[in-house]
């Protein structure tokens, strides 16, 4: 009888998943869009953690949050803020966002709007500042400021213009597209930020902001291949959500990192977290740097491999081997793998050189117990201090005791409804 009611509630929550429709909607404000932000509230990837036990880049990544806010003038008044209890800190997903890396969100920051038109539920998540020293490696300096400045006062008004000129865009389809052009929607973001670029440009030429800053926006968002993630982030966060609550679903509907913790959320669990230590990534390193550098696995972009794509799209996009390490054969093997540990084939992201087989969708937990397989992570390496940014790229796995101790929650909740039944 349970195994009935599992098959058919992970039925119940893949329908959800399969049947989402992402759609970018527009482009507002933190403090004025995303549920419960204020001027004091300062959201961070991954699970929640408290101040004393985040790593440097997330902590950097805050002290720079606090200076762009002018909640603070230097480090150090911003640390004895962040320090002194004032400030609330909670984990983006508690508020239907996501962010990149340390995934800081402060209030005055611009963030894309993504609504799941199917369920009507909303995912919110920053514009991405681009690579080298930015705040979500948890760089803070002067140019980190300014160019947070710029994207709040110029880049994020042009967009928000040019959007409401073009209309809601597809994001469904447009992952769809990108995957089929060689993305894997986390770490190779070449084909969608492509697609962004043509979608909005006629628009953004009609805008009544001057050549020289069109001209700007336009080659910021071309000099940064990872533009395009943060609009996959969001738009995997809200066709996940509706899973939620699915009551008797094995079915994973939330990973993420704060540098400190990896945790899961099960979808027959609620707003549970699973947590245990983050895993020091294994990958290729910038010139000058070595595992004794890096940060431990951090960031709440593994949202798109727990949606199906990210690593489990590596088979998609098989020259990334060359930036996260592997060979062209690893990219296919991991992908394959993954229908191992999953409970369906994506009927719209969908791999050609698989035969354009639907990519591995819904973790199930009881899979990656019992075959002892589990989700591969492509991701960005950060310095372990704070100020000093990315220093390499590659894979990482989640800890399995995040795993064993959702299972063995969920055999709890089910003896417990047995007993009172």
């Amino acid at each position: 009888m349970i195994k009935e009611k599992i098959a058919q509630a992970n039925k119940e929550a893949i329908e959800k998943i399969l049947s989402a429709q992402p759609t970018l909607i527009g482009i507002g404000k933190a403090e004025d869009d995303i549920p419960g932000m204020d001027k004091k509230t300062i959201l961070h990837a991954g699970p929640p953690v408290a101040w004393d036990k985040m790593t440097g880049p997330l902590k950097g990544a805050i002290i720079g949050g606090l200076i762009y806010e002018g909640l603070a003038s230097n480090e150090e008044e911003a640390v004895a803020l962040a320090e002194s209890g004032e400030i609330t800190f909670d984990s983006c997903h508690h508020h239907s966002a996501v962010g990149p890396m340390a995934g800081v969100v402060t209030a005055s920051m611009p963030v894309w709007i993504i609504q799941n038109k199917t369920f009507g539920n909303y995912a919110y998540c920053t514009l991405n500042e681009g690579l080298g020293k930015v705040l979500r490696y948890g760089a803070y300096s002067q140019e980190v400021i300014d160019r947070l400045k710029w994207m709040e006062n110029t880049l994020a008004p042009m967009l928000k213009e040019a959007l409401a000129l073009c209309g809601e865009i597809d994001l469904k389809t447009m992952i769809a597209q990108v995957v089929q052009m060689g993305d894997e929607g986390h770490n190779r973001n070449k084909a969608g930020t492509s697609l962004i670029i043509r979608e909005l440009a006629p628009y953004i030429v009609q805008t009544n902001f001057s050549n020289d800053d069109k001209t700007d926006v336009f080659k910021f968002m071309h000099s940064n291949d990872h533009f395009f993630l943060n609009l996959t982030m969001p738009a995997c966060k809200s066709t996940l959500d509706p899973a939620e609550d699915t009551k008797y679903s094995t079915l994973v509907y939330t990973m993420a990192r704060n540098g400190t913790e990896f945790g899961i959320r099960v979808a027959g669990l609620g707003n549970r977290w699973f947590t245990a230590p983050a895993e020091i990534i294994d990958g290729l390193y910038f010139p000058g740097y070595t595992t004794e550098d890096a940060n431990p696995d951090i960031g709440d972009s593994v949202i798109t491999e727990t949606t199906g794509i990210g690593g489990f799209a590596m088979a998609a996009a098989i020259p990334i081997v060359q930036f996260v390490g592997g060979t062209p054969e690893d990219a296919m093997n991991f992908s394959r793998t993954m229908y191992e540990i999953t409970e369906a084939e994506n009927n719209t992201y969908k791999i050609p050189v698989l035969d354009f087989r639907g990519s591995a969708t819904g973790i199930d937990i009881r899979k990656v117990i019992e075959t002892g397989i589990l989700p591969i992570i492509n991701t960005g390496i950060a310095h372990k201090n704070a100020g000093v940014g990315q220093v390499g790229a590659g894979l990482v796995r989640p800890p399995m005791k995040c795993f064993e101790d959702a299972l063995e929650a969920f055999v709890a909740e089910i003896e417990k409804e047995e007993a009172l039944s």
